[in-house]
């Protein structure tokens, strides 16, 4: 059996879907080291994976792209705090890797100096990604603003002209910083997304089509194997068996984004509907919230607590807490503020699983109505819950892991 070394962003949305992936091997028999945000070592020591943080320096520096004033500064301020961790978390990963000896790597695509370090070290390793990825297509539209899916020749040829504008953008702000460090490395630079991308032996897209657009030119790394849905072992609240209204669970940012009006809203909204709040702000201050009579709030709460109960999943477009509630067949009513939440919302919205209203449009009553409209497309959120599971999960995952990293041929599975 093989040891494999995981190594994660400082971001709770990144590192949960990655723990059933991390059960699924170590039910198989193999070894797990991991190296993640330091708050969460001890409930991965108890799941049994030689778990240690992640360096302090990389957790101190901290998002603060909901200071920009438009998308364009926005991206800058996300890309120089990434480019800042990735000068941390490059060398920590080497670090890690001279402590643990492992057999093979599985890497946060958002470690951008780790992706760098293992790509320069001499065993094979795999990144995960469970966020959109912009990669280019003939079959979807330019990645970053949210735009629907091409339509007729006009919609192609938008695509055709948006693309290297809206793409190339991205492209150049990342790449200069992204190649300066693979440039200490050793390593040859990269052009675009696409070749950055590329780059893994295996790339784990934790999504699944059609929540993600379909498309006939996914790279040859890239196995899509659906939401791996994982929340922090919790008994359910004693005041959750007292609601006895349809629940609706609105959620925002894991990593501060300063989104708190998104509650704010739906507690002033939804105050006279005959429906239960509750709210989770785990980046945010609950105390700062005056809930109606109706409604909860709650730093932090597993999910899966209440969407098994939930009409509907209010959230700020996170891929996370969005695919979480279609997971389990509860339409969504996302609510952007930036970063990859424009693309969620936008394909929430096409799958007809839910509803997009865009934070600049936020109030209490375009959300109330939105709320209503989302609640009645059940039936759309549970095509993507049949969807998401036919994908396979983490066990899709550990198979992949096995037979392209690992070269172990599979046993032979009856049909289930």
């Amino acid at each position: 059996m093989a040891r494999i070394l995981a190594y994660t962003t400082p971001a709770r949305g990144h590192l949960f879907p990655l723990v059933p992936i991390l059960d699924e091997l170590a039910r198989r028999g193999h070894q797990i080291a991991l190296r993640t945000l330091a708050a969460e070592v001890p409930s991965m020591k108890a799941r049994g994976f030689d778990a240690a943080p992640i360096s302090d320096r990389i957790e101190a520096i901290a998002h603060d792209d909901w200071r920009a004033g438009n998308p364009r500064a926005a991206l800058a301020r996300a890309v120089r705090i990434f480019t800042q961790r990735a000068e941390q978390d490059g060398p920590d990963l080497a670090r890690a890797i001279g402590q643990e000896r492992p057999d093979a790597l599985l890497v946060d695509v958002n470690a951008w100096g780790a992706i760098a370090a293992a790509e320069a070290w001499d065993g094979p390793w795999a990144a995960f990604c469970p966020y959109p990825l912009p990669l280019r297509s003939a079959d979807a539209p330019p990645f970053g603003p949210g735009l629907p899916p091409a339509r007729g020749p006009l919609g192609r040829l938008r695509d055709r002209l948006l693309r290297p504008v809206v793409l190339g953008t991205l492209e150049r702000t990342m790449a200069p910083p992204i190649n300066r460090i693979r440039g200490q490395l050793g390593l040859a630079p990269v052009g675009g997304a696409d070749d950055l991308f590329g780059r893994a032996p295996l790339l784990l897209y934790l999504t699944a089509e059609p929540f993600e657009y379909p498309r006939r030119d996914w790279p040859g790394n890239v196995v899509l194997v659906g939401p791996c849905d994982w929340d922090p072992p919790a008994d359910p609240p004693s005041w959750l068996d007292d609601l006895d209204r349809p629940i609706v669970l609105v959620t925002t940012s894991s990593e501060f984004q300063d989104d708190h009006r998104l509650v704010q809203a739906a507690l002033e909204g939804l105050a006279d509907e005959p429906v239960a709040v509750v709210a989770t702000l785990p980046a945010g201050d609950p105390a700062g919230f005056q809930a109606p009579a109706n409604a909860r709030i709650e730093r932090f709460l597993p999910h899966r607590l209440v969407l098994d109960r939930a009409a509907c999943a209010v959230t700020h477009g996170g891929m996370g807490a969005t695919q979480k509630a279609l997971a389990r067949g509860v339409p969504v009513c996302a609510v952007p503020f930036g970063r990859d939440q424009l693309e969620v919302a936008r394909r929430v919205e096409v799958a007809g699983a839910g509803t997009r209203l865009p934070a600049k449009r936020l109030r209490p009553d375009r959300l109330r109505a939105k709320v209503h409209e989302t609640i009645r497309l059940r039936e759309g959120a549970r095509r993507l819950q049949q969807a998401f599971a036919a994908a396979g999960g983490p066990p899709a995952a550990a198979d992949a892991v096995e037979t392209r990293l690992l070269h172990r041929e599979l046993p032979q599975r009856l049909p289930s």
